[in-house]
């Protein structure tokens, strides 16, 4: 047997789950078996589904579709028209091994996420996340603490990008790209599917790697070619290439494409395939 959803006014008992306090606009509409806690803020014309956990002090803005199983942690705050798909998590705080190298133990802040976002099912947002408005996060996602991903940007399905990382406006992030924690991805970065980084060239012994810890630093409008690998601390300069399988074990010179393992010198790069040629009125 099915039920229709309920709809939500305020009133304290129309809900599975409240604490204290909870502040509703119109036609907020609640799966069942959802939990609210506390000093909850949702806005007018929102669906929340089946089995959603929303912690106390979220809140969560006007027209959103929040999907089943869900998992909103304290004080996460969602912008407005955000849609967040089954089974997502958003705002955990991340966990702390013993030996992890670049986990800080500190609590994280609540994540933010803009207006106009799509989070996929399963994807999972960290505390200290924050992400722009329009902003694409595919299904299987994972996006650490302390990272910041700019406004119209596309993170694909199972693409993770570590802690400490800023990403910037309008990139492309494909399937099941790697980004260390540590790099920089500049604005119309182009990052294609299997894409590897890395950040220690120590490989996990001595304590000398703590030190050197660095990721890669993608530059405006660089790409990079499908399954390419990048090593620790490499910069990849405006308009530069990296083709596919290639090796980069040196800086990448700005207009310039590289290829092969190691990655050489192949040709500059297009004239009609530079950035500033596209058309595009944020460049």
């Amino acid at each position: 047997m099915t039920h229709p959803p309920r709809e939500a006014t305020g009133v304290k008992g129309q809900f599975t789950c409240i604490a204290d306090s909870i502040s509703a606009g119109e036609k907020v509409s609640l799966g069942h078996h959802v939990v609210i806690e506390s000093d909850v803020c949702i806005g007018s014309d929102t669906r929340i589904g089946h089995h959603t956990v929303i912690a106390r002090n979220v809140q969560i803005g006007e027209g959103c579709e929040i999907g089943g199983h869900v998992v909103i942690h304290e004080g996460v705050q969602i912008g407005n028209g955000v849609r967040i798909d089954d089974g997502a998590v958003i705002g955990k705080q991340p966990m702390t091994a013993p030996n992890s190298a670049v986990t800080r133990k500190h609590k994280q802040p609540p994540s933010r996420i803009g207006s106009g976002c799509l989070i996929g099912t399963g994807a999972v947002i960290y505390a200290g996340c924050v992400l722009g408005e329009h902003i694409l996060v595919a299904d299987l996602a994972t996006i650490r603490e302390e990272v910041t991903v700019g406004n119209h940007t596309i993170v694909g399905r199972g693409v993770a990008i570590e802690n400490e990382c800023a990403i910037g406006r309008y990139c492309k992030i494909e399937t099941n790209a790697y980004i260390a924690a540590y790099s920089v991805v500049e604005d119309r970065a182009f990052i294609a599917p299997g894409v590897l980084t890395s950040n220690d060239n120590f490989l996990g012994r001595t304590k000398e790697r703590f030190r050197h810890f660095k990721g890669a630093v993608i530059r405006r409008g660089a790409r990079l070619g499908a399954g390419s690998v990048i090593l620790p601390a490499m910069e990849i300069e405006e308009d530069a290439v990296v083709a596919a399988g290639a090796l980069l074990t040196k800086n990448a010179a700005a207009r310039t494409i590289y290829a092969g393992v190691p990655a050489r010198t192949h040709r500059t790069v297009p004239k009609e395939q530079l950035l500033e040629n596209q058309g595009w009125k944020d460049v």
